[in-house]
């Protein structure tokens, strides 16, 4: 992708908007909105990392309530001809086609390469990637089980709504909180995901959401992984110019 000049890529991930209700994060969404306001005058791509929502989920013909001042400004801003790319995440992964049919925005359900300017970049959620994140590996299997699918979407949207978001809130084992604090760089387990993924090949940046923590690790001379945080708590998001990547708070 050619960043012309002048123009930015913007990165957010993890708003949980929903979290502990609607009403209670309205304010965040609000904040959001704002911030997608403002980047949308220099933007040449938006990526947004996964967990925008605390729990999505679309059945045939029904989607989540709410979230409309979010889901009219990424409409508003797709359709001035800006890309956003969406990377689904552990609360949101049971996407499919909303964003594409109606918001005209790609989705994505494992991580990505794309070649930004002149630099390479490894994009995605973070979910169960690398040694780490056992609990929501094993949660992962469950969720993603046609038999599960099944269950849940026949059954009626108010009763399993409120239940996921029941346990999306209350379980930190699907939400990952427990895992939001800084395990050092021998262990961060995206970091080590990262360097193996180097032993492949060269990319500048790996760039994940997920651990609601603002990191940047130095992989080696040339590559750095990237951490967004997370519109709970730090407010952070990406911007990259063509050349460097800076992480900054709103």
């Amino acid at each position: 992708m050619k960043i012309p000049t002048g123009k930015k890529i913007y990165f957010a991930s993890d708003n949980h908007l929903g979290a502990p209700t609607i009403e209670a994060s309205r304010p965040r969404e609000k904040k959001f909105v704002a911030w997608l306001d403002e980047v949308k005058h220099d933007a040449a791509a938006i990526f947004l990392l996964g967990d925008l929502f605390d729990f999505w989920f679309e059945y045939k013909t029904v989607i989540p309530k709410g979230f409309t001042r979010t889901l009219g400004k990424l409409a508003e801003i797709a359709d001035s001809g800006i890309p956003i790319h969406y990377f689904v995440g552990n609360h949101d992964l049971w996407m499919n086609g909303y964003f594409e049919d109606e918001l005209g925005i790609p989705v994505y359900h494992k991580p990505k390469e794309f070649k930004l300017g002149n630099k390479d970049f490894f994009i995605g959620h973070g979910d169960g990637l690398g040694p780490g994140d056992k609990g929501y590996k094993r949660m992962k299997k469950v969720f993603k089980s046609p038999f599960f699918n099944w269950l849940f979407r026949w059954g009626h949207p108010d009763i399993g709504m409120r239940i996921a978001q029941y346990f999306s809130v209350k379980n930190k084992l699907i939400s990952g909180d427990d895992d939001a604090k800084f395990l050092g760089e021998d262990i961060e387990w995206l970091a080590i995901y990262s360097k193996k993924k180097l032993q492949e090949r060269h990319r500048d940046y790996f760039v994940f959401g997920h651990r609601h923590l603002p990191l940047e690790i130095q992989l080696n001379e040339n590559s750095k992984y990237i951490n967004l945080g997370d519109w709970i708590q730090y407010f952070t998001y990406g911007e990259f110019d063509g050349e460097d990547f800076k992480l900054k708070e709103y």
